[in-house]
């Protein structure tokens, strides 16, 4: 966290909050990509996938200014990898790449690793 943000007022209740809502949206994530990784059609998955990368997104945004660049960077690595499917040749195939579902496990690691730490 940089020496601005330590001295905004509110920051230790932001962080807390953060920490607060991370064990839901982790939830959410992770049932999200197992849905994908179980979806029988083109919609389903993408669907899911998407639900998964908007809540990415937002933990990527703020992860890094309550103090937790790294957690940052996995949920935008989980989130690109997303994106590049989404947007890939294969977006149009009733399938979800392990791959993601490799990314996703590793920030539900680091999301345990931080609650384990706090």
């Amino acid at each position: 966290m940089s020496a601005l943000a330590h001295q905004m007022p509110g920051m230790d209740r932001i962080k807390h909050r953060f920490l607060e809502l991370l064990h839901d949206r982790k939830t959410s994530i992770a049932q999200h990509a197992l849905a994908a990784w179980d979806g029988e059609t083109v919609e389903l998955i993408n669907s899911n996938l998407e639900e998964a990368r908007n809540i990415l997104h937002q933990i990527a945004g703020t992860a890094g200014t309550v103090g937790f660049p790294d957690l940052g960077a996995v949920a935008q690595q989980c989130e690109a990898q997303i994106i590049a499917h989404l947007e890939g040749d294969y977006a149009d195939l009733a399938i979800c790449p392990g791959e993601i579902i490799w990314r996703i496990d590793t920030f539900v690691e680091a999301c345990d690793a931080l609650g384990s730490e706090a």
